[in-house]
């Protein structure tokens, strides 16, 4: 199967500028090719992965991927998918988050030196503004660039000639990579297509209509209700684990709909065709056993966050479920209860019922915490508590940085401990 016919298989195709040509150019050779990012933030979110889960499948095929971080179009904004203009950001601004994106990229793809990052900025910076109008605006058809879908959409409520210039800055790039790097394929979104075009229009203008360069976008990836991939109802699932943990990177994949898995399972994952129609029958005749959302969760988090993160996500995963949170670390903590009711309190000794009460307000009032400690429904770090004449230490276990409080069966409450 070559790589084109498996994206079609995956479903990963949406359009393509000459499919006889680009499928004769990949069978001929290691093939240069591209997608790009601009650094309006400081981490990628699940939906931006999808058009590098494409070039990582080309990488693995023995091709020769170039991610453009966008240094020079991220500084102007893209109008692609706004209903208003971009907020400029800073030169620091941009310059930091081109530094997060190009350590997340190094991750995903490795440093071996089967692919290369590159920053627009290094050329388009050079480009004066006479030069600029002079060997490239006048290569470009207002009308045709009027016509193009990311203007089109802006014209109703208006688009500055900075956005209305995205689309000349971006067939800068594809030029400049189609010369000085031999890339002949643009992979983006459906979104993007204007834009590829565009840059595809420009090779073939300054190199001729024979020159091989091509375009392929990625459909917009829906889930089963009709809604945009790439959010929770908490909103957007980053990369970065700072901003999502990988327990909730994990959890949110484990979540999936099983109207979505397999087609996310295609989309997300590198497990072969015979193994991706096993997991779909798993779903068809055992969906309760949720095997194929275990196997997406694990491999998309071990491709984002490396194997040790599933480990921990598996590990705080079974301990919430059991209740048995004693043997959880105090990052493990961190991770799996970030979303759950907190408190803080200081470190000093106290009874217990007053600590409920007082200190954490867990408790409504002493009878209620009496009553709930004598009928067993309270758990302090996964040890049930029956005393109420017992005082509590807040910073016995997890390296004294926390307790975790059970009340009844599944309500829990992170206490902070401070010093």
């Amino acid at each position: 199967m070559s790589i084109i016919d498996e994206l079609k298989w995956r479903g990963a195709v949406n359009q393509q500028t000459d499919e006889d040509g680009l499928g004769k150019l990949v069978n001929e050779k290691a093939v240069g090719l591209y997608a790009g990012i601009d650094p309006t933030g400081d981490s990628m979110h699940i939906g931006h992965l999808i058009p590098f889960m494409i070039l990582k499948r080309f990488q693995l095929a023995g091709h020769r991927p170039y991610i453009v971080i966008g240094g020079a179009t991220g500084s102007i904004g893209d109008p692609s998918g706004k209903k208003a203009e971009r907020v400029l950001q800073t030169m620091d601004q941009v310059r930091h988050n081109q530094d997060c994106l190009t350590h997340q990229m190094e991750h995903l793809f490795g440093q071996d030196g089967s692919f290369k990052i590159v920053n627009n900025y290094d050329w388009l910076s050079k480009i004066s503004l006479l030069d600029f109008l002079r060997d490239y605006g006048k290569l470009f058809n207002v009308n045709n660039m009027l016509n193009k879908e990311v203007v089109a959409s802006r014209l109703e409520v208006g688009i500055s000639y900075t956005e209305f210039t995205y689309q000349i800055l971006q067939s800068i790039d594809f030029l400049h990579l189609f010369e000085a790097e031999d890339v002949q394929l643009q992979i983006g979104g459906a979104d993007q297509w204007g834009n590829i075009t565009a840059g595809i229009d420009l090779i073939h203008k300054q190199h001729g209509a024979d020159a091989r360069a091509y375009g392929l976008t990625i459909p917009l990836l829906l889930k089963a209700d009709g809604t945009k991939f790439g959010k929770s109802e908490g909103g957007n699932i980053w990369l970065d684990p700072e901003k999502t943990s990988p327990y909730e990177f994990y959890q949110f994949w484990i979540n999936t709909d099983d109207r979505d898995v397999v087609k996310f399972l295609k989309y997300f994952t590198f497990l072969d065709e015979d193994e991706i129609k096993h997991l779909e029958a798993t779903v068809a005749d055992h969906p309760e056993k949720r095997e194929a959302q275990i196997r997406l969760a694990e491999e998309v988090t071990e491709f984002v966050h490396g194997k040790d993160t599933v480990v921990e996500a598996q590990h705080i995963t079974k301990a919430l479920f059991s209740g048995d949170v004693a043997d959880l670390t105090a990052s493990e903590i961190e991770q799996g209860f970030k979303k759950m009711p907190s408190v803080t309190v200081n470190a000093d000794q106290k009874n217990i019922v007053e600590w409920l009460v007082d200190d954490t307000k867990i408790e409504s009032s002493r009878r209620q915490a009496r009553e709930d400690l004598t009928n067993g429904a309270i758990r302090i770090n996964g040890e049930k508590v029956t005393a109420t004449d017992v005082d509590i230490d807040p910073t016995s276990a997890f390296d004294g940085k926390f307790v975790i409080v059970r009340r009844g069966k599944k309500r829990y409450f992170l206490v902070r401990v401070t010093n």
